[in-house]
């Protein structure tokens, strides 16, 4: 059996590649702080323990979660935004929660985007923004932030780009 052809575009992902990298580091002694995923380096409080412990004993957790999510989480996603960035959305039709934020992207990029489209990636930025745009045949677009700009786009820039 062949693998599909969008498959040979697939690189191994970036934090992969240099997670080894830190382990090889680690390995020969040198002293490592990953700042690079969040990935908890501390055991969580015996609290935090004991309710995920107790959440077994849920009739219900032995079924599938909600395509939606669960009301309260969708709930705190909404307050937040309200709260830290005055955006207003609507809990039933605007908040999905997502196992991450790559299937998010995947997702989004597969409704979206044709092949042969354009995407415009900031960079620096996230990976995986330009792995799911190889992946779908579409053509990434970079375009430069940087910190005299406070990391925002300067939107004259992205325009010498070519952008259709």
């Amino acid at each position: 059996m062949e693998v599909s052809k969008r498959l040979h575009s697939v690189e191994e992902y970036y934090f992969s590649k240099k997670l080894k990298e830190v382990n090889v580091l680690k390995a020969s002694g040198k002293p490592i702080i990953n700042l690079g995923i969040g990935s908890p380096d501390l055991q969580p409080p015996e609290k935090v323990i004991k309710a995920i412990t107790d959440s077994f004993k849920d009739e219900n957790a032995h079924k599938y979660q909600s395509y939606q999510g669960l009301p309260e989480l969708r709930d705190a996603i909404y307050g937040f935004y309200r709260r830290h960035f005055n955006v207003f959305v609507n809990r039933d039709t605007e908040v999905l929660p997502l196992m991450g934020s790559k299937e998010g992207i995947l997702h989004i990029s597969m409704a979206f985007l044709n092949a042969g489209d354009e995407v415009l990636i900031p960079n620096p930025g996230y990976p995986t923004y330009t792995s799911v745009t190889k992946l779908l045949h579409a053509k990434p677009v970079f375009y430069n932030l940087a910190a005299h700009n406070n990391w925002c786009p300067r939107y004259k820039c992205i325009r010498k780009t070519g952008f259709k």
